[in-house]
């Protein structure tokens, strides 16, 4: 098909207006929920959730669609609890700000067995994640991040192409809205959030620096194998710093050191608090 064809056909008359409709909107307040949309008319999906992210802090919903039944499960204990596990956050962290990236691309080997894949991930009944990632701002990224259901047919090749091919001018869009709207959702980003501190502090006292590092990786769905190539070490090594930390903390399993984590967390939090 020639750029003429697209153009042409009734088809693409429908998207291009589509895409006047974004453009025009592109700076106000429900910029998000005309973006979802459009890509709904691109590729069937069934969730919808876009963060900012901004360094280490607690990621900003700018949109969702998730009722009301459903935003504990889906964002609060998301941002409460475990957002630095999860890999759309780490690959922000890690420099990523461009494009269109399936989970399963981004995540560790493990991840799918993960005790955070099964709380978050399998819970909420998804299977499938894409995010689109924008650069928005000098310090934030925004990611639209769209969920594929258990029941909704798999994502194809072509729909994930497509997701693609638009990113780029979903991501101008998306700046020329933060542009304009930054302000509704700046924020003191200069606190450290319960979630990072919970993180960084999680078995001190009780665990050496590089046996915190290896919770860390297993905790984020990384196998010994990967662990192993993260931190430079043998996997036979991994293995003796796990058989260590799973006896310093009296944990037996991934499970019980992932309720162990959240534990934590929850103890930070109620500090913070009082």
């Amino acid at each position: 098909m020639t750029p003429t064809d697209l153009l042409a056909g009734a088809t693409g008359q429908d998207w291009h207006l589509r895409l006047a409709g974004l453009i025009q909107t592109a700076a106000d307040a429900d910029f998000p929920r005309h973006l979802e949309q459009a890509l709904g008319q691109l590729v069937p999906f069934d969730t919808v959730i876009i963060h900012a992210y901004r360094g280490r802090g607690r990621p900003l919903v700018v949109h969702d669609n998730y009722p009301p039944h459903r935003r504990e499960q889906g964002i609060d204990r998301y941002l409460s609890r475990v957002y630095l596990l999860d890999p759309m956050f780490q690959a922000t962290e890690a420099g990523l700000d461009n494009g269109a990236h399936r989970l399963r691309d981004l995540a560790p080997d493990r991840f799918e067995a993960s005790e955070y894949h099964a709380h978050y991930y399998r819970a909420l009944g998804l299977r499938d994640e894409v995010g689109l990632f924008a650069r928005v701002a000098d310090d934030t990224v925004l990611v639209v991040s769209l969920g594929f259901g258990d029941q909704a047919p798999a994502l194809t090749r072509r729909a994930l192409q497509a997701l693609r091919h638009i990113t780029p001018v979903a991501a101008a869009l998306l700046t020329q809205f933060w542009t304009w709207q930054r302000p509704r959702f700046d924020t003191d980003n200069d606190a450290v959030e319960p979630v990072d501190a919970a993180f960084t502090s999680f078995g001190q006292g009780q665990l050496t620096p590089r046996e915190q590092e290896i919770v860390r990786l297993l905790l984020a769905g990384h196998s010994t194998k990967s662990a192993a190539r993260e931190l430079g070490i043998s996997d036979g090594t991994v293995k003796v710093h796990r058989k260590h930390l799973y006896q310093r903390l009296d944990v037996s399993s991934q499970a019980q050191l992932f309720r162990c984590f959240l534990d934590h967390v929850a103890l930070i939090s109620r500090q913070r608090r009082d």
